[in-house]
């Protein structure tokens, strides 16, 4: 049993990676700021956005996560997201790459009423999602 016990916290070789390179950015920034060097804290912020990059491009290669908790078999950092290549729903780095996903609403679906106002809640919420082609 480890400490966390049944917690998906995300640890992806997207995420490990970007946190690694980021880290070596921050280093070098902070080494620049102490040698009063231009060029080190250049390069450290141009590694810093250069993690970001490659955080987003492992994600869009299967190697992140989607937002929200997965199924237990899935928690480990080594497992690919093989639904990555469609685009994850309500994600950012998906969107900005194009993969935009789309929720269909399948005839005879009844839209229940949101908690809060008792109305119905918009068709786009519920269904089933299909990729945008």
């Amino acid at each position: 049993m480890s400490a966390h016990d049944d917690v998906d916290l995300g640890h992806t070789v997207a995420g490990w990676t970007g946190t690694a390179v980021a880290l070596v950015g921050f280093t070098a920034t902070g080494l620049g700021m102490i040698a009063v060097s231009a060029a080190l804290v250049v390069s450290g912020i141009l590694v810093i956005v250069l993690s970001a990059v490659v955080t987003w491009i492992l994600h869009l290669a299967g190697w992140g996560k989607p937002s929200g908790p997965r199924p237990a078999d899935q928690w480990d950092w080594r497992v690919k997201d093989l639904a990555a290549r469609q685009g994850h729903p309500n994600c950012l780095g998906c969107r900005m790459a194009g993969r935009r996903t789309r929720v269909v609403v399948r005839p005879g679906t009844q839209v229940p009423a949101s908690p809060a106002s008792g109305t119905p809640r918009p068709a786009h919420v519920l269904g089933a999602e299909a990729p945008v082609e």
